[in-house]
């Protein structure tokens, strides 16, 4: 058994972060899981939300996504997300801005995503 995870974090459009870890913590609709070097393979799904990755050096990488999808096989860890952003990325007034534009009109998915973006920032 290793003593590390090998992760990555992918949107849609880009690679967000690699790298080990020792753990990844991630919210499914079930609630939180937590993956540890030697868990068991799965394939889960993802809701909006913050996604934790404790590296081994000890720090954090802190990521919003839009849902997705998160895979384990053997000590690899993949997060599949339509959208993720990097707590450091993420541009508070610009999501405040487009929450307010949204409105409470429909949109529940961008609504969702924006205040996930916002969560995750706070949690800085």
């Amino acid at each position: 058994m290793a003593d590390e995870l090998n992760v990555e974090v992918v949107a849609a459009d880009r690679q967000v972060w690699s790298g080990p870890a020792s753990i990844v913590i991630a919210r499914t609709p079930d609630g939180e899981i937590g993956i540890m070097p030697g868990h068991e393979s799965i394939l889960g799904l993802l809701v909006a939300g913050q996604v934790t990755v404790r590296t081994t050096d000890g720090s954090a990488v802190v990521v919003a996504v839009a849902g997705g999808f998160l895979s384990v096989s053997e000590d690899h860890v993949a997060i599949l997300a339509e959208m993720a952003e990097l707590a450091d990325e993420i541009d508070v007034a610009a999501v405040q801005a487009e929450l307010a534009e949204l409105g409470d009109d429909g949109y529940e998915s961008a609504r969702r995503w924006a205040q996930a973006r916002l969560d995750v920032a706070a949690s800085r």
